[in-house]
């Protein structure tokens, strides 16, 4: 071989081993995507909480994914619509889990949807955050009632009830009132609301001189209210979401009871003020820190996070045009991230991804700092609530 057809071929072979290199180092890295169902009330009564649950937990995704997402692997959504009935909601999860093949369910969007689905999805270890308000979906046994089973996968993003009861008795008590009036909705909701207002109120030297409850979809609550009327109560507590409740606050002005109005934490939503109207000045409620996101201490350790999100959900998404920020907002993010969170430690495969999220350990998410262990799959206290009153059609920061 002459010495030009030597260089000819040493150089075929640079080039060819130099391709094959750039090849290797230009072939983008491809992950299989970790599906994550997202079940929420899209359409029907709680739609107004589900639909913009949906946007923010499609809002975090996006962030996480552009973040690089969970050790190299995209998340996908994979969404539901429960309809805000019991029955669907265990049809759609049963989608999700068998055909979808999901690794993790956050949602639904109610504590009745929540209740339906719970014994399937532990029958399924499917580690799930539910975005409810109601405790039993994360109590087992005779500690939640008759047929709660257990709840070793089923987790909550949302303060649990009894906290936000704690919240209202805490300023109740720092407010020097003694005697409560109740009224409460018959549904699943008002029912756990119900009992921990009972239940707790000798703790904090309260006393229930009234106890009167209504369907959720009563349009008129004087009866119950005239009979609270004649009582020597000091304070009106009212436990419901939507529109429930700005009905009580409407009858509450329409009969001049003069005694404080006090809403549970499923209410601090500007359609609350929207339907009640004149009604809802003066009235009270336990939050999530975002209703007052600017009146929160500079040393808050939550209060940059919340201060990102409201950016992210008002000015980069734009959210806040259809669906203004409320109570529910953060639930989403929290679920998720609590969920991603895990999975970067343990992966995907569900007895380790439970038992990671149950060491979820100060993580500072929008609705509070979790603490999360084997016998408190919530987290939260009632350090991660607030108390607002409403004042010219504004949500102050009072307790």
């Amino acid at each position: 071989m002459n010495t030009r057809r030597k260089i000819l071929v040493l150089l075929c072979a640079i080039t060819i081993a130099f391709s094959w290199g750039c090849g290797k180092k230009e072939e983008p890295v491809s992950k299989e995507p970790i599906k994550i169902g997202a079940f929420f009330a899209l359409s029907g009564p709680a739609a107004f909480i589900g639909a913009p649950t949906q946007l923010v937990a499609e809002m975090v995704v996006d962030k996480i994914n552009k973040e690089g997402g969970i050790n190299g692997h995209p998340l996908e959504l994979v969404i539901g619509d429960t309809e805000s009935d019991p029955t669907k909601a265990i049809m759609v999860a049963k989608r999700l889990v068998e055909n979808e093949k999901v690794v993790a369910l956050i949602g639904p969007t109610r504590t009745g949807t929540g209740m339906a689905v719970k014994k399937y999805l532990e029958s399924k270890q499917i580690p799930t955050v539910m975005t409810v308000g109601g405790d039993p979906v994360i109590m087992e046994g005779v500690h939640g009632g008759k047929n709660f089973g257990t709840a070793k996968f089923i987790f909550k993003s949302p303060q649990r009830s009894s906290i936000a009861v704690k919240k209202i008795y805490l300023y109740l008590q720092a407010n020097g009132y003694r005697k409560v009036a109740l009224i409460t909705a018959s549904d699943g909701f008002g029912r756990d609301g119900k009992r921990w207002l009972t239940k707790l109120a000798a703790q904090y030297g309260l006393e229930i001189v009234a106890d009167e409850s209504f369907e959720p979809k009563d349009a008129d609550m004087t009866t119950q209210l005239t009979k609270i009327k004649s009582t020597d109560a000091q304070v009106i507590v009212c436990w419901t979401i939507g529109p429930a409740g700005s009905i009580v606050a409407k009858n509450v002005k329409q009969l001049a009871v003069k005694l404080p109005l006090v809403q549970c934490h499923g209410l601090p939503d500007p359609k609350y003020i929207e339907l009640a109207g004149s009604a809802s000045e003066g009235n009270v409620m336990p939050s999530t820190k975002l209703m007052a996101a600017d009146q929160l201490p500079k040393a808050d350790p939550q209060r940059q996070l919340i201060a990102d999100f409201v950016h992210l959900y008002n000015e980069v998404y734009d959210y806040d045009k259809q669906f203004p920020i409320n109570a529910h907002s953060g639930y989403a993010w929290d679920a998720i991230y609590i969920l991603a969170n895990a999975m970067k430690k343990v992966g995907t495969d569900p007895v380790k991804l439970r038992a990671a999220i149950e060491q979820t350990t100060d993580y500072v998410g929008i609705s509070g700092i979790y603490n999360i262990t084997p016998e408190d799959h919530n987290g939260l206290d009632t350090d991660s609530m607030i108390i607002v009153q409403i004042e010219k059609g504004q949500w102050n920061l009072v307790y």
